[in-house]
C-alpha cells in the first residue's frame, strides 16, 4: 500500500507485492489527447471532394470560347447601335433646351435626343421618368 509517498508492506493475510519503480528503456511522456485529428480528417475530405470535382480542360476551353463569342457579338451590336445613333440629326436648339431644363451634361442630352430620333418631347419624358 502506498501512503503519501511511503511504501508499506502488506500485513497478515495480505499478499506481498513488490512495486516496480523503474521502467525499462527511455521514458516516454504520457500521450496527449489528440483534439485536432478530426480537423485534419475533415480537411482531407474537402480536398478529396475538390479534386473529384475539377473541371476538365476541354470543358473550360469550350466555356471560355462561348463567353468570348458572346462578348464579341455584344460588342458588335453596341457598335452598330452607336453608328445608327450617330446618323440621327438633332437640332442645336433642342439640345440646349434639354441641357438647361433638365440640368444635364451636353453628352447626356445629346444621347437622349439621338435615342428618341430627335424628338424633344419623347426625350424629355424619358429623362423625367
Amino acid at each position: 500500500m502506498r501512503r503519501h509517498g511511503v511504501i508499506e508492506m502488506a500485513t497478515e493475510g495480505d499478499v506481498e507485492l513488490e512495486l516496480e519503480t523503474e521502467t525499462s528503456g527511455p521514458e516516454r511522456p504520457p500521450e496527449k489527447p489528440r483534439k485536432h485529428d478530426s480537423g485534419a480528417a475533415d480537411l482531407e475530405r474537402v480536398t478529396d471532394y475538390a479534386e473529384e470535382k475539377e473541371i476538365q480542360s476541354s470543358n473550360l476551353e469550350t466555356a471560355m470560347s462561348v463567353i468570348g463569342d458572346r462578348r464579341s457579338r455584344e460588342q458588335k451590336a453596341k457598335q452598330e447601335r452607336e453608328k445608327e445613333l450617330a446618323k440621327v440629326t438633332i437640332k442645336k436648339e433642342d439640345l440646349e433646351l434639354i441641357m438647361t431644363e433638365m440640368e444635364i451634361s451636353r453628352a447626356a442630352a445629346e444621347r437622349s435626343l439621338r435615342e428618341h430620333m430627335g424628338n424633344v418631347v419623347e426625350a424629355l419624358i424619358a429623362l423625367t421618368n
